[in-house]
């Protein structure tokens, strides 16, 4: 399994291809969208106790410091990357979705792959997703008031019904049935990532004509913002005196954002097109993110 996880660029990149070419098989799914994601948090859920969340005041300062850049750094540079290369509304839109979401459940994976501290990324992306309710969509409306009318209260109460009660569930069963859901805790990051390559596919398909005409400077922008949360999310806690692990962790939470969920919302209140940027940051940040959960990995063996 833990190969087939490593191989998740892959899976992804020949599901969007499949998609592409034959989009009648994912057509009759869009309605799916916002069920898979709702399963996602509850499979997260499922892999975190009650004392997960005691972690934060175990590790306060380097989950403080890493909430910061995860709320700041990302929208920040989503909005600038947007204005720099004069994005269209649609385009800026999903932008700004995939900077002002939480952190992405990939990251636990990727961090346990580049032997950083697992039990930080866990209380990080926990933290993160419940904050995100909140966050974004008010970060949302701060950096799109201006283009577009932005239903804040709609995302909240979305927010709520797919992200909040769903990892709620999951932590209180995992609570309550610890022992039965044991057996199942180390398949569930692989049906997390089944459903992730799902929305993706049903993404793609919906877009399919769009993407025949695709912004290169979309592609570099998306990559340009991954990038960017890797490198500070590294950079900053470095220059605070963080130690390497933490650094490493901090890194991937910043950079790897939940896409599935800013893919989502941009469905559900946008546009398909609104969709394009948190597919593509979707399969980006997985590669990157295995890229250098690599390097790290070879660098700690040596």
């Amino acid at each position: 399994m833990k190969l087939a996880l490593q191989l998740f660029p892959i899976w992804a990149i020949a599901c969007s291809a499949l998609a592409y070419f034959m989009p009648s098989l994912f057509i009759d799914f869009k309605s799916s969208i916002v069920p898979l994601l709702m399963f996602i948090m509850l499979t997260m859920g499922l892999t975190l106790r009650p004392a997960d969340f005691k972690r934060v005041l175990d590790n306060k300062k380097a989950v403080l410091l890493g909430l910061i850049l995860q709320f700041t750094v990302m929208p920040i540079a989503a909005f600038a990357l947007s204005q720099a290369i004069s994005l269209d509304s649609e385009m800026t839109v999903g932008m700004i979705l995939v900077g002002a979401v939480a952190g992405g459940t990939a990251s636990n994976v990727l961090c346990y792959l580049a032997k950083g501290d697992v039990a930080l990324s866990v209380t990080m992306t926990a933290v993160s997703t419940l904050l995100g309710v909140v966050f974004t969509p008010l970060l949302t409306s701060l950096f799109l008031n201006q283009l577009i009318d932005i239903p804040v209260s709609g995302m909240l109460m979305s927010l709520v019904k797919i992200v909040l009660l769903p990892v709620i569930i999951g932590v209180l069963l995992n609570h309550w049935f610890a022992q039965s859901l044991d057996r199942f805790s180390k398949i569930l990051p692989l049906f997390a990532m089944l459903a992730i390559i799902f929305i993706i596919s049903i993404i793609v398909t919906l877009n399919q004509e769009k993407l025949q005409t695709l912004s290169v400077l979309l592609v570099v922008a998306v990559m340009c913002h991954n990038i960017f949360g890797l490198l500070l999310g590294y950079w900053v806690p470095k220059r605070f005196g963080f130690n390497e692990q933490v650094c490493r962790t901090i890194a991937f939470e910043v950079g790897m954002q939940n896409s599935g969920l800013a893919v989502a919302l941009a469905v559900k209140f946008f546009t398909p097109a609104a969709a394009i940027a948190g597919t593509l940051f979707s399969i980006w940040h997985n590669i990157s993110g295995s890229i250098l959960a690599g390097y790290w990995q070879k660098k700690s063996a040596k």
